[in-house]
């Protein structure tokens, strides 16, 4: 409370916005990463506010992901904690089973973000020792609020901004349509039409596989080395092989075994245009954070011929593309499967704990932990479970805080009351 009179009797705190005193953290974000760190403070029985600038929660998932979109992992690696997929979801759910999954999170734990609300600037006020979260409306006018709080749990994600890359000609000349895949919903209005897909990670895959699916002619564009696994071997998910392996092999054996298995099930993939890296598929998503394809039919695609597997842009013009190979391909439209990045340093004023990438600067496991209260949830580059794990080591740490400055309180009431009564 100290902290809050000193924050009150600075001359910056007397301004038009309101203010808000938040008993507990801030979460920024309501995607799963802020789901499961609300969660896991309401079991520790601390208080919160969530800030969402999107009407619902899990936006990426709601608004911004295409219809045939399923989990590419097992179930039990994508659930969020205290709270299991129900028993009759498939072993991968679909987009909407996830949705669903997630507001009944939601409900189950009464996590109730305050939506439309964009974080303009958060920073930490070293004079009262408090994070101050400044927020504008997104619907009322552009209505300034801020938030001050002990406690700031950032929960953007690794997705939160689309990339677009700066392509020769693409603006300036190409007339066709021009869409990000975080636009892009089915492959049904492309039936028949000549459409390049830009990018080969798991986005570019799948769409280019919906495509195919809808009769478009597609390419898909390839400029550097992919690693491409089964999404299965003999049944066994994958991942769950490689998960199970690195609890007793080293990394680069994992890495050898995966893609043995892997060659034996897909074959070589170098003469249809896609090159491994030199790196294994799991040192370089320890590394980079680039993840591994996991082929759900896309590679039958380009094996038929109806997916072209084309090399670099070189550039645009009104209606087709030059390669970099000399090729030019007639194409109506263009979906951009390239991505997305952290937004967080856009608006967290802080240079300690994140870096210029919108990462944490601590390798995983100890990239959700910052100072003066500051916290990262799911910037671990390990999915849905490492967000889970990043949410329950958050509600610990506060947690263990918050009781033993209860614990105190309670003490010093029971005292001044004794006293009280022995003078009386």
């Amino acid at each position: 409370m100290e902290s809050m009179f000193r924050l009150m009797a600075s001359e910056e705190y007397l301004s038009d916005r309101r203010c808000i005193w938040v008993n507990g953290p801030v979460i920024v974000g309501a995607g799963p990463s802020g789901l499961a760190t609300a969660a896991c403070l309401r079991d520790q029985g601390v208080p919160f506010v969530v800030v969402e600038r999107s009407d619902c929660i899990a936006s990426l998932w709601q608004k911004r992901t295409y219809d045939r979109l399923k989990l590419h992992l097992p179930k039990k690696f994508c659930q969020l904690p205290k709270m299991p997929f129900p028993d009759h979801y498939p072993e991968y759910p679909t987009k909407r089973q996830f949705i669903d999954y997630l507001e009944s999170y939601a409900n189950r734990f009464e996590i109730k973000p305050e939506f439309n609300k964009c974080v303009e600037s958060a920073r930490f006020d070293e004079t009262s020792g408090l994070w101050r979260v400044r927020t504008t409306s997104t619907t009322a006018a552009g209505e300034e609020m801020e938030y001050i709080c002990r406690w700031l749990v950032v929960a953007t994600g690794e997705n939160a901004e689309r990339v677009v890359p700066e392509i020769n000609g693409l603006k300036t000349e190409f007339n066709g349509e021009v869409i990000h895949a975080c636009e892009y919903k089915s492959g049904e209005k492309y039936r028949g039409k000549r459409v390049l897909v830009v990018g080969c990670g798991n986005s570019g895959m799948e769409v280019s596989l919906d495509l195919a699916n809808h009769n478009a002619i597609t390419s898909m564009v390839v400029r550097s080395s992919v690693h491409v696994l089964p999404r299965e071997i003999l049944g066994k998910s994958t991942f769950g092989i490689s998960v199970m392996m690195m609890t007793w092999l080293p990394l680069w054996l994992v890495d050898k075994l995966l893609l043995i298995l892997s060659w034996l099930v897909l074959g070589s993939l170098s003469k249809y245009g896609l090159k491994r890296p030199n790196i294994g598929p799991m040192e370089l998503k320890s590394k980079t954070g680039k993840t591994p394809v996991l082929d759900i039919g896309a590679l039958d695609k380009i094996k038929s011929g109806d997916v072209e597997v084309v090399p670099a842009i070189k550039r645009f013009s009104r209606c087709h593309v030059e390669l970099v190979d000399g090729q030019k391909l007639d194409i109506d439209a263009v979906v951009l499967a390239t991505g997305y990045r952290s937004n967080v340093p856009s608006w967290l004023q802080e240079s300690e704990f994140f870096s210029k990438n919108g990462f944490p600067k601590s390798p995983f496991p100890n990239a959700w932990k910052g100072k003066s209260g500051l916290y990262a949830a799911g910037f671990t580059r390990k999915g849905l479970a490492g967000a889970s794990a990043d949410a329950v080591n958050i509600a610990q740490d506060i947690g263990n805080v918050w009781r033993e400055e209860t614990k105190r309180q309670r003490m010093r009431r029971n005292v001044g009351h004794r006293r009280c009564i022995s003078v009386a």
